[in-house]
């Protein structure tokens, strides 16, 4: 195995890289469960060290105080400013995993006359709770390990540090076998997850956009219309039904290959005039809806649909509709010249919730234009 594969648990960096926001939120929440149950482990150090009991001594309490406020600041910082933490998750790990071991390391110079118990624990916990870079996770943990046993050497008794230096020794080595056996497995859970969520994805894709042009299926697209109706926004919008004109002809002059070829174009042509800004497809319809976009979906064939929000009044979606038929027009391919199509446009109106009356003024529309001589636009008013 590569060193840099050993670094990422085993793994190549573009799947590690895959991982990141899993990753990144895991140890967000892992710290917020460590920093909770270590605040309160120092309250209970403060406390006893102030009563001086369990072998604990109140020249000691200053240094828990020290940490209480540190643990009780890095938990205030985990909850008003969570999302800045998340950004420096990285800086935010060894900040908190070198307080734990700070803290593990005072609490053993405490008890001089006695094996620290702590800190070992510390070591295990901080090497099942984060998944970050191998190597440079066992080397904060040789860091502090190397201290707390200089430490051990100059203030305990020789048969006391013998027992710590075995102890840690056992456990840091425990520790290096769990961290990558834990991060490991807990790398494939999120592999296996993202995975998933990539199967998800494809499906809702797959479910929601025509395979040729790449716009909404018309199953789709009528229930996002149903949707923005729904919402009463009160928002002006119109309904449009874009015909080709006689695409049999391609068809038949051209072969079916070319006439795919057409309906493509068209549907890029519709795509660019609209505006529309995809991004991530998996999520685009709810995007669409909630953010106001103008969406068109393919009906079949050689037909095309389209809804354009946020009107002032109808000419100005005539004017999207003559820009959309202006690039079709002006499409030139291996002997076509220009793409020709029909529309027919509906005003929605905003009592009305009914998308079928919508559609059946639109295609009435489409009618018209197609009766008075194709290639041109119609648009009724009401619905």
């Amino acid at each position: 195995m590569k060193l840099s594969q050993l670094n990422l648990y085993g793994y190549k960096k573009d799947v590690y890289n895959d991982c990141k926001d899993l990753i990144r939120e895991t140890n967000l929440h892992h710290m917020e469960i460590l920093n909770l149950r270590f605040l309160f482990i120092t309250a209970v150090y403060l406390f006893v060290s102030l009563f001086n009991t369990l072998g604990m001594s109140s020249v000691d309490a200053p240094f828990f105080a020290a940490f209480l406020v540190v643990e009780a600041a890095f938990q205030v910082a985990l909850v008003w400013a969570d999302k800045f933490v998340a950004r420096h998750i990285e800086l935010a790990i060894y900040l908190n995993v070198f307080s734990l071991l700070a803290f593990g390391i005072v609490c053993s110079a405490a008890r001089p006359y006695m094996a620290a118990t702590l800190y070992p624990v510390i070591l295990v916990v901080v090497a099942l709770s984060y998944v970050d870079r191998y190597l440079r996770m066992m080397g904060a943990l040789i860091f502090g390990s190397v201290i707390f046993l200089v430490l051990s050497y100059i203030i305990k008794p020789g048969s006391i540090y013998q027992q710590d230096l075995f102890n840690v020794v056992v456990v840091f080595l425990l520790s290096t076998a769990l961290q990558y056996t834990f991060q490991h497995a807990r790398m494939r859970q999120f592999i296996t997850f993202m995975e998933s969520i990539r199967m998800q994805h494809e499906l809702e894709i797959s479910s929601s956009f025509d395979i040729l042009t790449g716009l909404l299926n018309r199953g789709r697209f009528f229930n996002m219309v149903r949707e923005v109706i729904r919402q009463e926004t009160g928002e002006m919008m119109v309904l449009g039904i874009i015909d080709l004109d006689k695409f049999k002809e391609i068809n038949d002059t051209l072969g079916h290959q070319m006439g795919d070829k057409v309906i493509q174009m068209a549907g890029n042509a519709i795509r660019v005039c609209l505006g529309e800004d995809e991004g991530d497809k998996w999520d685009y319809p709810e995007r669409a809806v909630k953010e106001g976009y103008n969406f068109a979906g393919r009906l079949g064939g050689d037909e095309f649909v389209v809804l354009i929000r946020n009107l002032k009044n109808a000419e100005e979606a005539t004017t999207v509709f003559n820009r959309i038929l202006r690039k079709l027009n002006a499409v030139q391919f291996e002997g076509l010249d220009g793409i020709k199509a029909s529309i027919g446009v509906a005003v929605v109106n905003k009592n009305d919730l009914d998308v079928d009356k919508a559609y059946s003024k639109a295609d009435a529309a489409l009618y018209a234009s197609k009766e008075s001589g194709r290639n041109r636009i119609s648009v009724t008013g009401g619905v």
